[in-house]
């Protein structure tokens, strides 16, 4: 049996670990149990936010110090998945996931369950291209069984964090004799997001391997993966996978639900989530019960038919702000605003992930004593 525990921690600046090294050197957290970190940082979100490289490099000097091992060993044992841009109310911080062995038999409900991988190196001529989506549904596969989730319908989110093509790697592919997808870093990340969404829905048999080509990447609409949550950067080789889901051989009070969100005005989804794992929102949520939350994570996209509920919005016509920080802060506010608390996940970059123009919300809550 193995439990798991969620820490949701503030920092305040991308290289704050401190409240992480309090809670370890005072044992409330083993370092040795920490498994993976999903957290925001305050960066613009895009290829040259480097917020999320810095949070990284200090996390695993944290964590080598304590667990003597080298950093470069560490960086290929724990995902580090970072999404830049604390929009609005959003306040930045990160969910550190950990897990233990736990005495005692087998749980008579589900626990959260937590599940990682790491893929191998993705050639830059191979993102956002058929073999990265293979990449990132082998690594999927590997997370579930790692996770010991045996029904793929317990999977409630799966976190990937996928590398891009950066101008620098594209020339070195290019005078290599290879011919990446694109030599456009923006555009690069669109495609390793789709990607990352399609080896989502491969990996857990949303799909089937014959029923998509390279084309359907940022095209066919119709795929998508409503438990997918995909994010690119070029501090990263690899895919990163984290899967969460609740499973009979794992114990403990906490539990995971997740609803897709129709579009950004989706206030009922998130009322729903937060009810499917005991927690009322009336219309905001107590503060005895926000204590119960230890993490919510969303995705989100701006639709790209330009309205939301038949109305016209201007995120995508938008010179000066990118569109994926209109759409953080708008729904980060939604959100915030029903949780009271605005230390939520939310990223932008939803191709092929839930309904267009909407996306998902994940919330693992401690369930109260006695609660089925």
């Amino acid at each position: 049996m193995r439990t798991a525990q969620v820490f949701r921690l503030s920092m305040a600046h991308p290289g704050d670990l401190s409240e992480l090294e309090r809670l370890i050197v005072s044992e409330t957290i083993r370092a040795a149990d920490v498994t993976a970190i999903i957290g925001k940082t305050e960066g613009n979100g895009g290829v040259n936010d480097f917020t999320r490289g810095y949070f990284t490099q200090t996390l695993m000097a944290l964590l080598s110090r304590h667990l003597n091992k080298p950093a470069e060993q560490l960086i290929r044992e724990i995902p580090c998945v970072l999404s830049g841009g604390t929009e609005g109310v959003m306040s930045p911080h990160y969910s550190v996931f950990c897990v233990s062995d736990a005495k005692g038999t087998q749980a008579q409900r589900s626990a959260l369950a937590i599940g990682t991988a790491f893929s191998a190196p993705v050639a830059a001529e191979d993102v956002g291209r058929r073999a990265h989506v293979d990449s990132v549904a082998k690594a999927v596969r590997e997370a579930v069984a790692n996770a010991g989730i045996e029904r793929s319908d317990d999977v409630h989110f799966v976190q990937v964090k996928c590398p891009c093509v950066t101008v620098a790697r594209a020339a070195a592919a290019i005078a290599a004799g290879k011919t990446p997808l694109t030599a456009d870093p923006n555009r690069s990340m669109a495609f390793a997001r789709a990607a990352g969404a399609f080896g989502v829905a491969l990996g857990l048999e949303e799909i089937k391997p014959d029923s998509f080509a390279d084309a359907s990447l940022l095209s066919d609409f119709s795929v998508q993966s409503p438990r997918a949550s995909i994010s690119s950067g070029v501090e990263i080789e690899s895919n990163e996978v984290v899967v969460l889901g609740n499973s009979p051989q794992w114990t403990g009070r906490l539990r995971i639900s997740h609803r897709p969100m129709i579009d950004a005005l989706d206030i009922g989804a998130v009322v729903d989530v937060l009810a499917d794992v005991g927690i009322a929102a009336d219309p905001q949520v107590a503060a005895a019960d926000a204590g119960r939350i230890a993490t919510v994570l969303v995705k989100c996209e701006p639709d790209r038919r330009g309205r939301i509920r038949g109305n016209r919005h201007t995120m995508l016509d938008d010179t000066d702000i990118n569109a994926q920080r209109h759409i953080r802060g708008a729904v980060g506010g939604l959100v915030a605003g029903v949780i009271g608390d605005g230390r939520i996940f939310v990223s932008g970059g939803a191709e092929h992930q839930g309904p267009d123009g909407g996306g998902l919300i994940a919330v693992i809550a401690s369930q109260q004593r006695g609660s089925a």
